[in-house]
Formats: C-alpha cells, sequence, structure tokens
C-alpha cells in the first residue's frame, strides 16, 4: 500500500510537470486564497499581542472606576450618565478603608484637549502643546506598573500635600523642550505657571499612536485640584492585593461606593468598573469579526481554485482515458485509479498551499519593514489552517473527476482515440 501511495505522489507531480502553464495557473488561484487567510491572521495574531501586551503594562492585579463607561463616545453618553455624580478622592479613601481584599486606591485626574482644556509647556524659546496633563498621588505608581520613573524620582506625599509645583515629565516632551540637557532640575512653565522637573517617564508609547507616557506630564493631585477646581471628571485606580482575588475585589468595591452613593438595591450601578481583562475581550471580539469577514472572502478565492482543480482534472480525465483503460486492463482496482486522481488534484491544491504559506510570510516580512507600527506576527495556527485548507480544496473538487475516471469502462476505454 505504501509503495502505491508513492507511486500516486510521483505520478502526480509528472502530470504537474507536463502542464505547467495550466497547473500554474490553477494553483495560483489557491495561493491567493491562502495568502489573504495567512497574511490577515498574522496581522490580526501580530494586533493580538500588542494589545494584550499593552493591556498587561495595567496591571493584572489593577482595574479602574469611573463615572462614564470605558470606550464609549462622549455624545453617545445617555442623560442618565451625564447625571451621575462625580467619584471623589474621599471614595478612595473609603475602598482603602474597607475594602479588605484591596491595597490601594488611588484617585487620578486630567486635563484633556478632547474637552477644550489645552495645555502649553515651555522652557526658554521651546514649546509644546501637551495632549494630557494628570493629577494624581504617589501611589499610582504602584497601582499601575506601566507608569515607571526613567530618570529623576517620583513626587512624595509631602509634595502632594503641599501642592507642590513639580512633575514627572514623559520622554518626547523631554526631548522637545529640552534636547541634550538634562531636564531633571530645570524649570518649564505649564501653561503660565512655574514646575520643577523632578522626573522623566520611561519610555511608553500609546496604543495605536494614542498618547502614552512619552507625552503625559503628571503633576501632583493636589496641585492639579488647586490649579483646576473646576475640573471633577476622576478616575479611581484599585489595585487588589493579589491577581487571584481581583473578582472578590472588584465586588468589595462596587458595594461599598453602591452604599456611599445611595444607590437603591433595584437600580443598576451609576458607576463604572473596567478591568483590564475586558479591553483585551473587547479587541478580540473585534478581530473576531474581521477574521470571520477574511475567511468569507478568502473562500471565495479558495473555491474558484478549486473549481479551476476541478476543471483541469477532469481535462486530465478525458486525456488519459487510454492510460485509465490499461491501467484497469492490467488489474488495477477503482480504489487504485480514485486515489490516483484524487492524489494528483491535493498535490496541485498542496503545492498552492505552500505557495501561499510563503508569499504570506513574505508580505508579513515586508508589511513588518515597511510599517514598524503595525505589528505583525506569523502564526503557527494558521500557517496549519491554510495549509490544511488547500488540502481539503484539493480532495473536496478532486472527488467527482475521481470518481468519474474510476467509474469508467476499461473495454470503451481502450478504444477511445
Amino acid at each position: 500500500m505504501r509503495a502505491s501511495w508513492e507511486e500516486s505522489i510521483r505520478t502526480a507531480a509528472q502530470m504537474v510537470r507536463a502542464h505547467k502553464l495550466r497547473s500554474t495557473l490553477t494553483v495560483l488561484g489557491v495561493a491567493i486564497g491562502v495568502l489573504s487567510v495567512i497574511s490577515v491572521a498574522a496581522i490580526i495574531h501580530g494586533l493580538n499581542l500588542y494589545v494584550d501586551g499593552k493591556v498587561q503594562e495595567l496591571g493584572s492585579n489593577t482595574f479602574l472606576v469611573s463615572r462614564f463607561p470605558a470606550f464609549v463616545p462622549v455624545e453617545n453618553w445617555t442623560e442618565d450618565i451625564r447625571r451621575r455624580k462625580h467619584l471623589t478622592a474621599a471614595d478612595a479613601r473609603a475602598i482603602v478603608e474597607q475594602c479588605r481584599t484591596c491595597v490601594i486606591a488611588t484617585p487620578m485626574l486630567t486635563r484633556f484637549p478632547l474637552f477644550g482644556q489645552t495645555t502649553e509647556v515651555r522652557f526658554r524659546n521651546h514649546r509644546v502643546d501637551v495632549p494630557l496633563v494628570r493629577g494624581a498621588e504617589p501611589a499610582m505608581t504602584r497601582a499601575f506598573p506601566l507608569f515607571v520613573v526613567n530618570k529623576g524620582r517620583m513626587f512624595t506625599e509631602a509634595e502632594d500635600a503641599h501642592s507642590a509645583r513639580v512633575g514627572v515629565i514623559g520622554l518626547a516632551i523631554a526631548d522637545s523642550l529640552f534636547g541634550p540637557l538634562d531636564p531633571v532640575g530645570q524649570t518649564l512653565r505649564l501653561n503660565g505657571l512655574e514646575f520643577e522637573v523632578i522626573g522623566v517617564w520611561e519610555k511608553h508609547q500609546g496604543l495605536f499612536g494614542g498618547p502614552g507616557l512619552d507625552d503625559v506630564i503628571v503633576i501632583p493631585y493636589r496641585t492639579f485640584n488647586k490649579l483646576w477646581p473646576e475640573i471633577e471628571e476622576q478616575i479611581l485606580g484599585v489595585a487588589a492585593a493579589d491577581p487571584t482575588l481581583l473578582p472578590r475585589a472588584e465586588e468589595e468595591v462596587v458595594e461599598i461606593l453602591r452604599r456611599r452613593r445611595h444607590v437603591p438595591p433595584h437600580k443598576e450601578n451609576d458607576f463604572e468598573v473596567t478591568l483590564p481583562q475586558f479591553v483585551y475581550d473587547l479587541w478580540k471580539q473585534l478581530t473576531g469579526a474581521i477574521v470571520l469577514l477574511t475567511l468569507v472572502i478568502s473562500s471565495i478565492s479558495l473555491v474558484v481554485g478549486g473549481i479551476g482543480v476541478m476543471n483541469i482534472m477532469l481535462v486530465s480525465v478525458t486525456e488519459r482515458t487510454a492510460e485509465i483503460g490499461l491501467r484497469k486492463a492490467a488489474g488495477a482496482r477503482r480504489a487504485d485509479i480514485r486515489r490516483q486522481f484524487i492524489t494528483e488534484a491535493v498535490t496541485l491544491t498542496s503545492f498552492g498551499g505552500v505557495l501561499g504559506i510563503l508569499l504570506g510570510a513574505a508580505l508579513v516580512a515586508v508589511t513588518r519593514w515597511a510599517f514598524p507600527d503595525l505589528p505583525a506576527e506569523l502564526s503557527a495556527f494558521w500557517v496549519a489552517a491554510g495549509f490544511a485548507l488547500s488540502v481539503g480544496v484539493g480532495l473536496f473538487f478532486g472527488i467527482y473527476p475521481a470518481t468519474r475516471a474510476a467509474a469508467l469502462d476499461p473495454v470503451a476505454c481502450l478504444r477511445y482515440e
């Protein structure tokens, strides 16, 4: 049986070589379908790894509490959301005191250009428009692992308590304002007010080009509150003692805030809890739909390639009618003839699958070179799936021609000219 399979494969390879142009055109149809699956899946896989990495930077035991739902544009806020009471620093203190599984609860205030809150930073003749200015307590760096001071230091509890005009700036801001100068110890002007630079954040780019730590200035919470008392929108960062305690910590925080905000038992929460995993799950839902759409589009190309395979195999059956008759006269069974033609069909589509995988890998490499900010990573699963699809196309579309060849009458075949 093994020798018979080897002979079938050799015969299939000879058939491909004998009809190079026809075989090449057939192979290309399958290759294009596999290429689209491999390339899109590689980009999606790379993006998934990228987003997962960014989410993990928030902390595996940390979650956010806000007045408004995450990822819902301001213009889509309902009237109920707009009427919600703002969270306060007192809420954070209550969580620290009453939540048994929480170790940190810290408030954060943010100045957003989105709300018309522009911020200008100057040093001598250099000027930068800063996307975000954040007021935070020193505990923020313990709650969120991504806040790492690369040079200098974080401000202290005493500096926060005395509303000191100090700040930690992003690397991009430091480069733009100070160039080769050491920014630590320098004095810049934040909307005309003098602030001492006491630290620079570790390099950190935002998600998909959004503002990361490179473009952020963090100042003491009470300093921010004193300068811009009209900004009441704040987020609470809460850290559980251990990642395994995160669900319990979430339940406790919800219970504490519902009690403090006098939410009736039959009413929904008038605040939002966002876990880092929620961001990743939301992203996975989006990319899952994209992958499904890609598979549908790719299947069209694979079907077209499969029709080409069926066509070339039917032509091959007609051209080799006499050969089929000789094989049957020499003792070949129907199963032998069927296996031979199915092997040839699978060989054709397998060549297409390998070609599609190679083209997909090349496209991924070019994408990573041309667009460094667009992560793309080949997935072993989708490489295997692409090859399996190509083999499946050969099996499916090769069955009819193979069955037709096996059913031919040997006497009629030998008379065929």
